[in-house]
């Protein structure tokens, strides 16, 4: 097949890529301003800017749109710790730096902290977005001996627990950064950490949040 036969499709799959992108982001912004998905299709395909139709080409239920925003956001926010923390080796060290730069996403990425205060718990355990991550951290970090953990799954459980549960009450009350401080110490020493070197990790110097 030439090029000039090619790049038709090559063109219809980035516009269906858009549509279907816009369609994600427009259930992430819902998501993050109400929490719930009482929302219609049509509203939905309005807040996108595509027709009614076009919405059954991309997602079957307005569920399977609600879950993909949900793991969009999920992974963006996993991306930009990922990037933020990618100079660290230590794996306690990235959890402490991931645990207080969550507590800045509410300022520069308020989507994302709407999104994980209504749907986060949900998705702990999900395949995508920060779930993995700190699965793989937190199974380097036993592997290691640096974590005192039996089990990594139960382990997430608790450490996400606790975060969300800190985005919750930052979205409820004024924070400042040693209330972060404070929660990445808790969740070290709770991971086996002494006192000392959790305190020294969690007011460490943060890395960038591009």
């Amino acid at each position: 097949m030439d090029s000039s036969t090619a790049q038709p499709a090559n063109r219809f799959e980035r516009r269906r890529a858009q549509t279907r992108q816009a369609l994600i982001g427009a259930a992430r912004r819902i998501l993050a301003e109400q929490g719930g998905t009482e929302v219609s299709i049509q509203v939905i395909a309005e807040r996108a800017d595509v027709g009614f139709g076009t919405f059954y080409n991309h997602f079957d239920t307005k569920d399977a749109l609600f879950d993909a925003a949900v793991a969009d956001a999920l992974e963006e926010y996993g991306q930009l710790l990922d990037s933020a923390t990618k100079e660290i080796d230590d794996p306690a060290e990235v959890f402490a730096a991931s645990i207080r730069l969550t507590m800045l996403l509410a300022a520069s990425h308020p989507e994302i902290t709407g999104i994980l205060r209504f749907r986060g718990l949900q998705h702990v355990h999900s395949a995508k977005g920060l779930g993995p991550r700190a699965l793989r951290d937190l199974e380097i970090g036993k592997a290691s001996g640096r974590f005192d953990i039996v089990d990594a799954r139960v382990a997430l459980s608790a450490v996400g627990g606790a975060l969300l549960g800190l985005v919750q009450l930052g979205a409820t009350a004024e924070l400042d950064a040693a209330a972060a401080e404070q929660a990445a110490e808790m969740i070290l020493r709770m991971l086996g950490l002494p006192s000392a070197e959790a305190r020294e990790l969690a007011t460490k110097p943060l890395p960038a949040l591009a």
